[in-house]
């Protein structure tokens, strides 16, 4: 699959402002600072796209982007920026407001089809990560893995923490779902992920709900 075209669409408070959820829909999300806004970019090969900030807790609304939106609407879908979860220099009222949009999110959006999930790639397991990892688990929603910023590593060290982050989830979990490893400056992983919406695209039917899939922690 290729982009060729990315558009801001709508910044939503509450997910009932969201667009009509006629297309399938991919939503990125990490801790503070991951990486988030260039991945996107480097993603859509549009370096204005998503706004980077070397400031901690930037984002603060779902934002939608329509990729794809003057072809063909059975090739267009949504990708989706959400605030990143973890360290922000905001108010605890205003940490909580995000939590509780989180998780309506999360849980009312029937056309989502996956959350990536980004992982900083210099670094061994955070437990915070986990934590979201096992609350994602618990509502029930497919996620995967993004391993960011590779290009900051050895090619060693970054294989060293990915393999780590995911032995640490095969404590806890029965279903281990796909990875990936990028670097924004590199355009690494770019083809993968790209390759892997597209598979989802195919199955996808706007006149269906989700389909649930096994990603449950281990009772």
């Amino acid at each position: 699959m290729e982009i060729y075209n990315a558009s801001y669409l709508v910044s939503s408070a509450k997910v009932e402002q969201c667009p009509k959820p006629d297309k399938a829909e991919y939503a990125f999300i990490g801790r503070s600072n991951v990486g988030k806004s260039s991945l996107i970019n480097m993603i859509t090969k549009n370096a204005k796209l998503a706004k980077v900030s070397k400031t901690p807790g930037k984002t603060t609304l779902i934002n939608h982007f329509l990729i794809n939106g003057n072809r063909n609407p059975d090739v267009s879908w949504y990708l989706v920026d959400l605030p990143g979860y973890g360290y922000a220099k905001r108010s605890h009222s205003q940490r909580v407001a995000w939590q509780k949009m989180l998780a309506e999110y999360f849980q009312s959006r029937v056309n989502l089809q996956t959350v990536f999930v980004l992982i900083d790639s210099r670094i061994t397991p955070q437990k915070i990560d986990l934590e979201f990892l096992a609350q994602l688990g618990e509502w029930g929603v497919p996620f995967n893995i993004v391993f960011t910023k590779a290009d900051k590593n050895t090619q060693s060290e970054t294989a060293r923490n990915a393999k780590a982050f995911i032995n640490k989830m095969k404590e806890e979990w029965e279903y281990i779902p796909r990875s990936f490893i990028t670097s924004a400056e590199k355009f690494t992983g770019r083809k993968d992920l790209l390759s892997y919406i597209a598979e989802v695209n195919e199955g996808f039917d706007p006149n269906e709900p989700i389909k649930e899939i096994e990603v449950r922690p281990i009772v």
